[in-house]
């Protein structure tokens, strides 16, 4: 129950002052600018006017100040009788009413420090309400000065100072951290600075390695008059003795070898000063030549059966490495490649040429599909036969006209029968007329739609007729013909006592009449 009493206690405390803040700001006829933003030097302007005062009387005008640390101190008075008045302040001589009234009671105050900064009070003496005031704070800036710099160490087990950072004299005080691929830390100080503004500075430390020397390392500084935060490159300069390491020995040193040579190479901070190389052996071969950081071996021997020692010196100390060189009487093979490497070589050529053979089948492919659709086509027949003057010629025609299919016959209206083997066309199986009646298929065709073996369902028995011979002769008849012609389904042809011979068969373009077929 206390608690439930606690609660409501808390609740309305805060209702009644959310109310009490309401009626303050519905109250507030004092016109002010909540913030004013200035630069050491500079001049500002503080407004301030009445809002409303109809049925209230205004007498008189006053600006107080209120520094942050310190006493209220009215530095600027208006009296519409008896003028302005600017009583004593660290302000006197720089505050000023460029326009006074009560109307507009703005205040001006020239070559502002940071000092001056805090806050303003405008207010208003009327009747019969009393006091009326609203509030202005002015707050001073100041761009701080940033520099970095770095600390040279010497590489070593402990952590160390490497790099500085500050941003001195700025208002507010300005916010640094480092950005950095190494491992280590930043320390923040702030202090007072000039004109009541705050120097930040930093150091970074870590624990120093030759690896970490050139290394890159920034310092960012950020403050509310930077447009974006301020980036101030570094990099870090860790001193340590030199590191040697002596290259060029392939451990294929043979006697008559030459122009081989090993290559001293060192790193250090400070630049190494001087390279020396020397032998264990205590005299350097005849053979050997010193060329700055290289030694070189004009012809390998077996003076040359020693060590190598190469010594590089700096400020810091003396790094060294040696090479112990063995000399043999016969000269190692040469590594070739390894089995796998083959196979794969050889698989890797079979993969291409298979490529290359689909690629070429599917283009031959891809012409032949274009030539048959797009071009002629390919099967032309074959021309008719010319007859000859001779026996074979002859039974050859009569073999032709007994083995062709029936023709079609077209018949005209005079009632002669014609048939039309012009209007038939190579390329066409058969064509229309105005009529209607298609165009009979030449005997060629004919045959080879119907092999020999077929047997057609219907056959046309032919009557011959006389036929003149090439060179106007005639056939030479006698008591044996020169062949006896099988009509399609095996049957002999039967013409009585008196057989006559059957036409020769006639070529394309021609017309021929039966009496048999007359109509």
């Amino acid at each position: 129950m206390a608690k439930d009493r606690n609660e409501c206690f808390s609740n309305c405390l805060l209702v009644l002052a959310a109310i009490l803040t309401i009626q303050g700001a519905v109250s507030q006829k004092v016109k002010v600018q909540p913030e004013v933003v200035s630069y050491p030097g500079e001049t500002v302007n503080l407004r301030c006017s009445f809002l409303d005062h109809g049925g209230i009387q205004l007498t008189q005008v006053s600006w107080i100040w209120e520094p942050k640390d310190g006493a209220r101190d009215n530095i600027a008075v208006f009296h519409p009788q008896f003028g302005a008045s600017y009583p004593a302040s660290p302000l006197t001589g720089r505050v000023t009413f460029p326009n006074p009234s009560l109307e507009n009671p703005s205040i001006e105050i020239k070559d502002v420090k940071m000092t001056d900064e805090g806050t303003y009070v405008c207010e208003y003496a009327t009747y019969p309400s009393g006091n009326e005031q609203g509030e202005t704070v002015l707050v001073m800036l100041a761009k701080p000065k940033n520099t970095a710099s770095i600390v040279t160490v010497t590489a070593g087990q402990k952590p160390v100072v490497v790099a500085r950072c500050e941003s001195a004299n700025g208002k507010p005080p300005a916010t640094i951290k480092w950005v950095s691929v190494v491992n280590g830390n930043g320390t923040v100080v702030s202090a007072p600075g000039t004109d009541n503004t705050v120097t930040v500075s930093s150091e970074y430390r870590l624990v120093p390695t030759p690896a970490d020397n050139g290394k890159d390392l920034s310092c960012v500084v950020t403050h509310r008059t930077q447009d974006k935060p301020q980036s101030l490159p570094l990099k870090l300069a860790i001193e340590y003795p030199p590191q040697v390491t002596v290259v060029g020995y392939d451990n294929n040193w043979y006697v008559g070898r030459a122009d081989v040579s090993l290559t001293c190479q060192a790193t250090g901070n400070p630049v190494p000063e001087s390279v020396d190389w020397k032998v264990l052996s205590g005299q350097m071969p005849e053979t050997v030549q010193r060329k700055g950081n290289k030694l070189v071996v004009l012809k390998v021997d077996d003076r040359v059966n020693t060590t190598f020692v190469c010594e590089v010196k700096n400020r810091l100390g003396v790094g060294k490495d040696q090479v112990t060189v063995v000399v043999r009487v016969n000269r190692l093979p040469m590594k070739g490649a390894t089995t796998g490497s083959i196979i794969g070589a050889i698989i890797g050529v079979i993969i291409l040429l298979a490529l290359i053979a689909t690629a070429v089948v599917m283009i031959r492919k891809h012409r032949n599909k274009s030539k048959d659709v797009d071009g002629p086509p390919n099967y032309k027949p074959p021309p008719p036969k010319k007859t000859g003057g001779s026996v074979e010629n002859l039974a050859a025609s009569r073999e032709n006209v007994t083995e062709a299919l029936p023709l079609n016959m077209y018949y005209e209206t005079n009632g002669e029968p014609v048939t039309n083997l012009d209007g038939y066309s190579d390329e066409e199986p058969g064509y229309n007329d105005d009529s209607g009646h298609e165009g009979a298929p030449s005997g060629l065709e004919e045959s080879a739609l119907h092999p020999r073996d077929e047997v057609p369902e219907e056959h046309l028995y032919v009557t011959p007729i006389d036929v003149d011979y090439p060179g106007g002769e005639e056939y030479p008849g006698g008591e044996e013909h020169p062949g006896r012609e099988e009509y399609p389904g095996g049957e002999e042809y039967r013409g009585g006592e008196d057989e006559a011979e059957p036409h020769p068969a006639p070529s394309r373009g021609d017309s021929f009449m039966s009496p048999a077929m007359y109509v």
